[in-house]
């Protein structure tokens, strides 16, 4: 309470109080008949008693006629509550305040929703209002909350170890590769800023200069639309460091979010497990395994090789051919028909992979069109190969490796949507599991153009050293040394050690990637002046919150967030400029008919 002219706030109270004068400031949560309210600021609730009595008539009229969510100021006498009145579910519940004196000091107009967490709102509302939602207990607490874990990440950074918080610009140029980038026009006709996607040039070339240990809580901009887990703008934990191998990143990132967890989500276990790309792919389907449930899936291409499944000898004919499968437990107790014919018909829409499906009886033999091709023996070892256990069901997909295990990732994580929905809970949203992924590939193929590569990272990435010889034979086998860390399923961070030879990086942009690397012509001449081994690391601030909290959506942990098409429906930007405004910038809109009939109506 200090700086300011309250005594206390509304969540500290206690019976200890009892017999002090207290001011309080704080908006109207509940009122009642005129006999009471509830007093509401940042850090909780207080019950004030309106008085009854003529002398404070005036006091009376003021706060029982004042709107819901109105500001006041009261000052009273803190009282016990009368026996069998406490409120055990409030911190406060054990006093309440008797007013002397009140004073409204603004007034709340009608409200377009209520001030409460139960109650349920549109999300374009609660956007187009949200200085009025982040009234909201949870809003509260989740932007608290992240200001706490920050803080606690610039200490162990900067002060335990050594690192430099340094603020890189924001106004840059365009970087080949990666995620588009917003525009910004400048005054010389023609020429364009860029906002950076990252820091990634920035955090290398403060290597080259020497600082060691740089550390930023970065703004970062992609121009891509929104997801759920994407903003066209967004926050990042950025992090290089000079003369590191990938162990001391991984280990420094352990030690961080150690110290900067919350206690109230318990303890998380160091060092995290870790686990190949190709590994992640194979067991379940995804670069971002959410290993809080089983459901692997198993490969039984080597079982159903003798059987005279024609589908399965002509999926296994192929180069990368198999046959693959996961076990969804209690599937026939919990999963409708309805269920599994979506789930068929999500994969062949979405992977173009047909899936046949295998239920485990009570008597324990298997129905389905596959087991009609095996005898007895064959089933028996089926399920034993499968793990099924009574009721189970089992999806199996044949066809090319890396389509059939993308399909298997989606169907399981589909499946457990299904489960959880149905009463099985498979994944504690209090339960953290990290996960780190390690030995990606370098470079995939384009999907648009599958005999060009591009960087399955970012085009600083350095080559696995076992690998460095392929990079100019065979790019393809390349891996690269990148690392993610996965937490419950979703990438929560991204990096890799970079290359420092400035010969390296011209030829992967030059000849691998077919980029121009003029663009980068200040990166390349660095890297020639002695520029250290160097590495680092990105955390997704705004989703790691998210995933500590419990959110839906990283818009639950952001104070002002776009939309989910990009657009801030408070302040109704993006907006128009005029004619005048552009002309500075040597930029002219050139209008649709229809859109420039529409804004000159």
């Amino acid at each position: 309470n200090s700086f300011v002219t309250r005594t206390n706030t509304c969540g500290e109270l206690r019976s200890a109080h009892v017999g002090r004068e207290v001011t309080l400031y704080g908006w109207i949560q509940y009122q009642r008949q005129g006999l009471f309210l509830v007093l509401r600021d940042f850090q909780g609730l207080t019950q004030i008693i309106i008085p009854q009595d003529e002398a404070h008539s005036h006091v009376k009229k003021l706060l029982s006629n004042a709107p819901v969510e109105s500001v006041v100021r009261v000052t009273g006498i803190v009282s016990p509550r009368p026996p069998g009145q406490e409120n055990p579910k409030m911190p406060t519940g054990d006093i309440e305040v008797k007013v002397e004196t009140a004073e409204i000091l603004n007034s709340c107009k009608k409200l377009p929703f209520e001030i409460k967490d139960f109650i349920k709102k549109s999300e374009a509302l609660r956007m187009q209002y949200r200085y009025l939602d982040l009234r909201s207990f949870q809003l509260q607490y989740n932007l608290r909350l992240r200001s706490q874990i920050v803080m606690r990440m610039r200490e162990y950074l900067c002060n335990l170890h050594g690192f430099v918080d340094v603020e890189t610009p924001t106004l840059f140029k365009r970087t080949p590769g990666g995620a588009k980038e917003f525009l910004v026009p400048s005054r010389e006709a023609g020429k364009f800023y860029s906002l950076p996607q990252s820091p990634q040039q920035f955090k290398q070339l403060l290597m080259v200069g020497g600082l060691d240990r740089y550390f930023q809580v970065a703004r970062c901009y992609r121009d891509e639309g929104s997801r759920p887990d994407r903003q066209p703008e967004f926050t990042q934990i950025d992090i290089e460091m000079s003369f590191v191998d990938q162990a001391g990143i991984q280990r420094l990132i352990e030690g961080l979010l150690q110290y900067s967890w919350p206690e109230e989500r318990g303890c998380i276990t160091t060092p995290f497990p870790s686990m190949t790309y190709e590994a992640a792919l194979a067991d379940y389907g995804t670069d971002k395994p959410d290993t809080r449930f089983g459901m692997k899936i198993v490969d039984i291409s080597d079982f159903l090789r003798r059987s005279d499944i024609q589908f399965v000898q002509n999926a296994l004919s192929y180069p990368h051919g198999t046959v693959k499968a996961i076990c969804i437990p209690q599937g026939v107790r919990y999963l409708k028909n309805k269920d599994l014919e979506s789930l068929k018909e999500s994969a062949k829409s979405q992977f173009n992979q047909e899936i046949m499906e295998i239920i485990c009886r009570p008597n324990g033999s298997l129905k389905s069109l596959v087991t009609k091709f095996l005898g007895q023996k064959q089933q028996s070892e089926l399920t034993q190969v499968l793990n099924m256990q009574v009721d189970d069901v089992v999806l199996l997909a044949a066809g090319e490796h890396k389509q059939v295990c993308s399909a298997l990732g989606s169907l399981r994580l589909e499946s457990a949507d299904l489960l959880e929905a149905a009463g099985l809970v498979l994944r504690d949203p209090m339960t953290f599991h990290f996960l780190w992924v390690v030995d990606f590939p370098l470079f995939l193929p384009k999907e648009e153009n599958p005999t060009e590569l591009e960087s399955a990272h970012h085009p600083f990435t350095a080559p696995h050293p076992s690998d460095t010889s392929l990079l100019y034979s065979d790019p393809t086998k390349v891996r690269s040394q990148h690392y993610d860390l996965v937490l419950n399923g979703s990438e929560v961070g991204g990096g890799s050690i970079r290359i420092h030879s400035a010969e390296q990086q011209r030829f992967v942009l030059e000849k691998v990637l077919k980029e121009d690397s003029e663009v980068l012509s200040h990166l390349l001449e660095a890297l020639e002046f002695g520029a250290p081994p160097h590495g680092g690391i990105a955390l997704g601030l705004d989703r790691l919150i998210s995933l500590i909290v419990d959110a839906p959506s990283i818009r639950d942990v952001i104070a002002f967030p776009k939309s989910f098409r990009g657009r801030d429906l408070m302040g109704n930007a993006p907006d128009y400029v005029t004619p005048e405004e552009l002309e500075p910038y040597h930029i002219q809109v050139s209008w649709p008919l229809a859109e420039k009939e529409a804004k000159q109506n």
